[in-house]
């Protein structure tokens, strides 16, 4: 059967994170590949893939995983790209200058070439979550891109507790929201309250979707990492594709290692957006107060 041509494969590549950032990225590289072989058209790495996740403490020697963009990683992904006719978001620990870091996305065309850079707004700072001692925040904004294989936006984990980053995004024509993801457990809070904060993460993305009429793909690690001892994190995976009226089109599971291909038709973004026209009755007259920290 001829596959419409506003259908598009995502590929969503949830991993297991190991020390060896060689590897990481080797291991990824590979599962790139075999996304490509099955017919993704637009793969997504998880957040800060090349490493375990070092902002569980705050520690100067961690910067030495930093690298400039374009550097090693956009190198291999652009060879891949080329290679392979694929769109790839690869998530980059990024050396902007000395002592100037973000946490990146670097955004590549099927043709290989770099198109941009995303640097991830906002910034968490929570126990073994320490991401203010290491990154700057984004001072590119929230943009789109305009790929071979569609128009995509690109936010980064802590970004996808916000609406206004998903809206500012989908305003500029993205069909489809990409969120790299580093997310899971305290182990010790887990039996507690582990299904309340996933269900709240999961929900809040599948309303992002919902209240712009677009696809939303979410790509997480998995396993119990301990850079520094203790009980350490526990991430979640459940990497997932949501469609344009908020429902799960494509989940992974919650402890493997696993390649997620989904696809999405491009042409319902304009069908959701005529039938739900919520960009139409924006009151966009009234949201001035939004950019104020609280109204009082």
């Amino acid at each position: 059967m001829k596959r419409s041509s506003s259908v598009v494969q995502l590929g969503l590549l949830q991993v297991r994170c190991s020390p060896e950032p060689a590897a990481n990225l080797k291991k990824v590289l590979a599962l790139a590949e075999r996304a490509a072989r099955r017919g993704a058209q637009i793969i997504c790495t998880p957040e800060l893939f090349r490493s375990q996740y070092f902002c569980q403490s705050e520690n100067y020697d961690n910067f030495k995983l930093a690298e400039p963009i374009p550097g090693p990683t956009t190198g291999a992904f652009q060879k891949l790209a080329r290679k392979q006719k694929v769109v790839i978001i690869a998530s980059i620990f990024e050396k902007r200058a000395a002592g100037v870091y973000h946490n990146s996305a670097a955004i590549i065309d099927a043709d290989g070439t770099l198109l941009g850079i995303y640097r991830k707004m906002h910034i968490p700072d929570d126990p073994l979550y320490y991401e203010k001692f290491y990154f700057t925040p984004g001072d590119l904004g929230f943009r789109a891109w305009k790929t071979k294989h569609g128009k995509i936006g690109v936010l980064i984990c802590w970004d996808q507790w916000y609406p206004e980053g998903a809206r500012l995004t989908a305003l500029q024509g993205a069909d489809i929201l990409f969120y790299p993801t580093a997310i899971g457990w305290h182990p010790r809070e887990k039996a507690r309250l582990g299904s309340d904060q996933h269900n709240a993460w999961e929900l809040i993305q599948r309303s992002h979707a919902v209240a712009n009429g677009c696809y939303v793909a979410v790509t997480n690690r998995i396993g119990l990492e301990k850079p520094v001892g203790g009980p350490g994190l526990e991430f979640w995976g459940q990497s997932f594709v949501a469609g344009t009226s908020g429902q799960i089109l494509a989940r992974a599971s919650a402890d493997e290692e696993e390649l997620l291909v989904a696809p999405v038709d491009l042409g319902q973004v304009d069908v959701t957006r005529t039938h739900w026209p919520f960009l139409r009755d924006r009151r966009i007259d009234a949201y001035g107060d939004l950019t104020k920290r609280l109204i009082e």
